[in-house]
């Protein structure tokens, strides 16, 4: 039986709360109930769960249980045998997750038993290897809740005081994907509320991996609890990366001592939809408030839709194309033998999308652990990596991993492996989603295959810088200059929405008008009149296209859209010329002329709106390129073409 420490979040409360109000509302949802009887000093638990919905096509439902036992201690036994130190009332919690099923888990009331046979000699055996350890009861689903554990041990050779923080809800993502609703803790651990006080102080008796101990570290270090010297910074970074956490102390922990704290954690609706994303919390271990040497884990979970044992993850599921050129995403296959008997051969059959180089595939971990296959066949177990066209193929030869309905197999992570590993992207590789699963095959059974692991990009902003000329063919004398913005999804694939905003300068001559006629002059008597007037324009314009885009490939470009302009200021100078005649016609001799100017100056005005066809060559998704649209106006005849330069970043 393994002591274990839980942090429990408002969970055993509230999601007992919550699993009876669904009763009281929902029907169908089912429950499992808590069975135990009395072994002399043992206690024997049982679950009393429903029949399973067996999902068509999958291996055999079945479930897994999640024990706790209300004394600080918990198992993974599907029907654990447990050994009290005290009598008592405890409340007794389990978890039944049904895997390859088509429902909902259960719900399950806690139980409180009265213990009368506890074995005060009794010892739980150490189940520890390391400072501090996270694990959790199964992945979390949307709108359902999980139990993290967090684990830790005083490996001092003294009684220690000392304090930890579980960080959760990473900030990279805009919706909370937990709440957190209880936290257990049995060993008298209090909540901080008053401002930490850093010691300053290390402990020269340990190893210390770095003294780098940044983010990145962190980040690319999953599960690594090597000791770490500067807790500001730390605890600086954890809340750079969590928008939440919960911080703990505690007293008179004994050296070699175990301690449990349960978290109960609700995840949200809003969680994350992508059901191949990887996600994770944080714990941070400080053994003595004396030194501000500490421990740190990070703990990854993948969300599902379904409690499915054989799955593909990755952390790039959401990726920004502008910073991912040098990065190298990660992938993790979860795979579980549900057969009668142990597995000695695995064979992952894994896509790998045109996007990514195979050659670059580094394995990071891996259960069973073993080494990698050397180029000629060996008799100890190993991990090879073979590849064909589209696909990496991982196999684990020469194994022993049981299966979950082998005999005398009590705990069913024995039953599962995994590997993870991470890529390069290819050389030349475009902005697009892609998806990848994997067949997971057992000696010489018939494959599984996964879900769909999917990466997309997020849209990105580009901003484009825009210069031309505006050229009117049914205008005299006409010059139009333009200088301008653009705006845009970052290097876009194939289609994609662009607005700009373009200032341009304008002069052009109007038409000329010429009036004739016989006029009555002040005498009464007539003449003849020529009036001749000439107009130019000065204008400052704005033009707000929407288009929508196409790039056909790397260099050329189409586009259609359309187009609002208006005069923000026009100003227009007009010039008029009479002539007076002392006959009754042109032809005769001018007795009188007489010459005008006038100057008119508006504001916003004379709007204008059409649309738009364009084609661009030269680098189409980012840098520079040459365009030439042309613009239809709808209400006049205004069209015109327009040549530029654009260079988009």
């Amino acid at each position: 039986m393994k002591p274990t420490i839980l942090f429990y979040i408002t969970f055993s409360v509230s999601v007992f709360g919550f699993a009876q109000n669904n009763v009281a509302t929902d029907t169908i949802r089912r429950t499992a109930n808590i069975e135990h009887k009395s072994l002399g000093n043992e206690i024997e638990f049982k679950a009393d769960a429903p029949e399973l919905n067996q999902i068509a096509g999958a291996p055999k439902a079945f479930y897994t249980n999640f024990w706790e036992f209300g004394d600080g201690t918990f198992s993974k036994e599907a029907a654990p045998k447990k050994t009290y130190k005290n009598n008592g009332d405890y409340t007794v919690r389990l978890w039944a997750t049904n895997n390859y099923d088509t429902g909902k888990p259960p719900t399950t009331r806690p139980k409180k038993i009265k213990v009368n046979n506890a074995n005060e000699d009794y010892k739980d055996e150490a189940s520890m290897d390391s400072a501090l350890n996270l694990q959790r009861n199964r992945e979390p689903i949307p709108n359902e809740d999980i139990v993290v554990v967090f684990s830790y041990k005083n490996t001092k050779s003294y009684t220690t005081n000392g304090k930890f923080f579980l960080f959760y809800n990473e900030a990279k993502f805009k919706a909370d994907n937990f709440n957190l609703i209880e936290t257990r803790a049995y060993h008298n651990e209090r909540e901080i509320n008053e401002d930490l006080v850093f010691s300053s102080k290390f402990d020269s008796d340990v190893y210390y991996a770095s003294a780098e101990d940044d983010l990145l570290t962190l980040k690319t270090q999953q599960q690594d609890t090597t000791v770490r010297k500067n807790l500001p910074k730390t605890l600086d970074d954890a809340k750079f990366a969590y928008r939440n956490s919960s911080q703990l102390s505690f007293d008179n922990m004994k050296p070699n001592e175990e301690r449990h704290v349960f978290y109960s954690l609700k995840t949200t609706k809003e969680m994350l939809k992508d059901t191949s994303a990887i996600i994770s919390v944080r714990g941070v271990y400080v053994p003595d408030d004396s030194y501000d040497n500490h421990h740190v884990k990070d703990m990854e979970m993948e969300i599902v839709t379904s409690h499915d044992p054989n799955k593909m993850s990755s952390n790039a599921s959401f990726l920004n194309y502008r910073l991912v050129r040098y990065k190298r995403p990660k992938f993790k296959i979860r795979f579980q033998n549900n057969g009668e008997g142990p597995a000695r051969t695995i064979r992952l059959e894994t896509d790998i999308p045109d996007m990514f180089d195979k050659s670059s595939i580094e394995v990071l971990d891996m259960y069973p652990k073993v080494k990698i296959c050397p180029k000629y066949d060996v008799q100890y177990s190993c991990l090879d990596t073979t590849y064909t066209e589209k696909q990496a193929i991982f196999t684990f030869k020469n194994i022993y991993l049981p299966g979950s309905e082998q005999k005398n197999v009590k705990v069913y992570d024995s039953t599962k492996g995994f590997v993870k590993y991470r890529i390069k992207f290819s050389d030349d590789f475009h902005k697009k989603k892609t998806k990848s699963r994997t067949a997971i095959i057992f000696d010489k059974n018939d494959p599984i295959i996964t879900n769909y692991s999917t990466t997309r990009f997020l849209p990105g902003i580009s901003i484009g810088a825009k210069a031309g000329y505006n050229s009117f063919a049914d205008l005299r004398n006409s010059e139009s200059y333009f200088l301008g913005a653009t705006i845009s999804p970052y290097k876009s694939y194939r289609w994609y929405w662009q607005v700009e905003l373009l200032n341009s300068l304008h002069s052009y001559d109007g038409n000329t008008t010429i009036e004739e006629g016989f006029v009555e002059g002040a005498a009464g008597f007539e003449f003849y009149q020529r009036t001749t007037t000439n107009s130019s324009y000065s204008n400052i314009d704005w033009e707000i296209p929407v288009l929508l885009r196409y790039n056909v490939n790397n260099y050329i470009g189409l586009g259609a859209g359309i187009v609002g302009t208006i005069s923000v200021n026009e100003k227009q100078e007009q010039s008029v010329f009479i002539e007076q005649f002392e006959g009754q016609g042109p032809d005769a001799p001018v007795f009188n002329t007489i010459n005008t100017n006038e100057e008119l100056t508006e504001s916003f005005t004379n709007f204008r709106k059409g649309f738009l066809v364009e084609a661009t060559a030269g680098f189409a998704r980012i840098g520079p390129s040459l365009g030439a649209r042309y613009i239809f106006n709808i209400e006049d005849n205004y069209n015109y073409l327009q040549l530029y330069a654009i260079w988009k970043f």
